[in-house]
């Protein structure tokens, strides 16, 4: 998956990778070719005497550490641009498959998740591309290197490398067979963590209603002493990693020394010789160390790459038309035929034949218990799912057929919950038309009841709106969202229970003044409260899924027992009637 992810949003920065190589090649090339010129210091010049060699060679070097210097600057350069921008691309891929995913998948996959995927599950492959591209490249071309350079210098003790280089190839490969289960241990649990905070700083008001505090507490502490667990474990393994490649170092540069002074001793090998061969050997270690830093990376990497990848394979269940209608009519005619919906796994089907036609200049309402299916067969109209088997029809085209955005022309959908974004009053109502006057906002937010509040803030229209709408009132945020789908000026209206916060003299103003402003539109309201659809054109009455009766609140009344049934739980007879 790791590799599968790096070479599909890399292939576009070929050319910057061949010269980061090329530049990280001249870079370890020179750095190889220093500890020679400074045995050839010690050997012609030092022991000699000969001043004058010593300075021409020391300017070589000097020439040597210049060109190296600007190499691995240039490398760094052109590497972290390209990790940075690989980020940018895979968190924008992410981004993107998120928002064609419908209701199902989003609910699938959860939101503290899919924001974990996208911030810090692209930032662990982000890292490991930049560590590659700044030590990776250099490593093996270091190690093969300066094996060669040492070998140079003395074969004989050049039979070390085949006792040292396998025990740390042991080490590591031992130590990065335990880290990968633990990485992603560690990333569920940050998903865990994330969904438990989100949980509690959304819920604030309801942990404080019921003085849930020390139960909160305890949950995120939970979550929190479980993520700690596991990256204590994956701590421990880390830090026993560089002690046990320091001593293998070590351990390595007595034995050279050692054997070394033998071989000097008796006349087989310059001062000079060991000198380079010593640091040859400091440099094929170190480049170990730096793979084995890499590999520590790379577990993680890997299961983060799994994760996004399990995003960006997951196809939206809601897919979109290969030849879409981009056009229709613009009447407002909503048709239902014989639908049916089951979420995944689920045992039984949530609607099922369902039957319902919806004109211009009608209100139709919905009207169930909790649970009928009712909020579901609202969200197959916009397409938040799309119905398991029967046809949604739009102005006589099924919905599976149109484009996104003729459905969004179309329909305006007013959720259940509705959202409002951080921002102004204004950028929220503008959400679905930008360019839409201060009149047509202010003409808006009469209609659905919210002109007098919005009044008497300082700003105005540019009063400011906190993510989620959390600094205005349950009620004031239903007629935001009502006034943000009036400015949309939509040929069908879904209204989504979203009359419940409001007090019954606010409902029945807002409900006249809809009835003015939606005149030649199509309305379908789903409600649970009697009173805010008992004067609707038709009422659909809606029990386990299914049409159980439709007509007006007189006929409904006079021959169905479900619906007499949802009436009198809240009126009474005289009320009622």
């Amino acid at each position: 998956m790791l590799i599968r992810l790096l070479r599909a949003y890399l292939r576009p920065y070929s050319r910057p990778i061949a010269l980061l190589v090329v530049l990280q090649l001249v870079a370890t090339l020179a750095a190889l070719y220093l500890p020679t010129l400074n045995a050839d210091i010690i050997d012609q010049g030092v022991v000699k005497g000969d001043t004058g060699y010593i300075l021409r060679v020391g300017a070589v070097m000097i020439g040597v550490t210049v060109a190296q210097a600007l190499c691995s600057i240039g490398a760094v350069y052109y590497g972290a641009r390209t990790a940075m921008a690989f980020g940018r691309d895979v968190r924008a891929a992410v981004f993107d498959r998120v928002q064609s995913f419908s209701a199902r998948e989003v609910g699938q996959f959860g939101a503290p998740s899919l924001i974990t995927r996208t911030t810090n599950d692209v930032q662990q492959v982000q890292m490991l591309a930049l560590m590659s591209f700044t030590l990776m490249v250099a490593a093996p071309i270091m190690c093969v290197g300066g094996i060669i350079m040492a070998l140079n210098q003395d074969v004989p003790l050049s039979g070390l490398l085949l006792a040292v280089i396998p025990v740390l190839g042991t080490v590591v490969v031992l130590l990065v067979r335990s880290l990968r289960p633990k990485f992603r241990s560690m990333q569920e649990k940050i998903d865990t963590v994330n969904r438990v905070l989100r949980e509690q700083i959304t819920g604030i008001r309801v942990i404080r209603a019921f003085v849930k505090d020390d139960h909160e507490q305890a949950r995120f502490a939970d979550a929190n002493g479980d993520l700690t667990h596991v990256a204590l474990q994956v701590g421990r393994l880390m830090a026993f990693m560089f002690p046990a490649v320091m001593l293998v170092v070590n351990v390595s540069s007595v034995a050279v020394l050692w054997f070394g002074a033998h071989r000097i001793d008796s006349g087989d090998m310059e001062i000079g010789a060991l000198t380079a061969f010593l640091s040859y050997l400091m440099q094929i270690l170190m480049s170990v160390m730096m793979a084995t830093f890499m590999f520590m990376m790379v577990p993680r990497a890997e299961v983060c790459a799994e994760r996004i990848e399990e995003v960006l394979g997951t196809s939206s269940s809601v897919v979109p038309p290969a030849a879409p209608v981009t056009e229709v009519l613009r009447r407002g005619n909503l048709e239902l035929r014989d639908v049916a919906f089951r979420y995944p796994g689920a045992e039984a089907s949530v609607l099922r034949g369902i039957d319902i036609t919806a004109r211009p200049g009608q209100t139709t309402a919905v009207i169930g218990s909790t649970g009928s299916g009712k909020s579901t067969l609202l969200g197959l109209v916009p397409r938040l799912f799309d119905a398991t088997s029967g046809t949604v029809l739009l102005d006589g085209v099924d919905v599976r057929e149109l484009a996104p955005e003729a459905i969004a022309e179309t329909v305006g959908l007013v959720p259940q919950k509705p959202y409002l974004f951080s921002g102004t009053i204004a950028s929220n109502l503008r959400y679905g038309r930008p360019d839409a006057t201060d009149e047509e906002l202010w003409h808006a937010l009469e209609v659905a009841q919210a002109k007098d509040f919005v009044e008497k803030l300082p700003e105005g229209l540019d009063a400011p709106i906190a993510q989620g709408g959390s600094n205005v009132s349950g009620g004031q945020r239903q007629r935001l969202a009502i006034a943000r789908a009036l400015v949309r000026k939509p040929d069908v209206y879904l209204f989504d229970d979203s009359f419940s916060a409001l007090d019954y003299a606010t409902d029945a103003r807002l409900r006249k003044a809809l009835s003015r402003e939606t005149a030649d539109a199509t309305v379908l309201i789903v409600a649970q409260r009697v009173s805010t659809i008992r004067d609707a054109d038709r009422i659909i009455v809606l029990d386990e899924g299914a049409v159980v009766g439709s007509g007006t609140h007189r006929e409904l009344m006079a021959d169905n027992p479900t619906y007499r049934e949802i009436v009198l739980s809240q009126l009474t007879e005289q009320e009622a009637a």
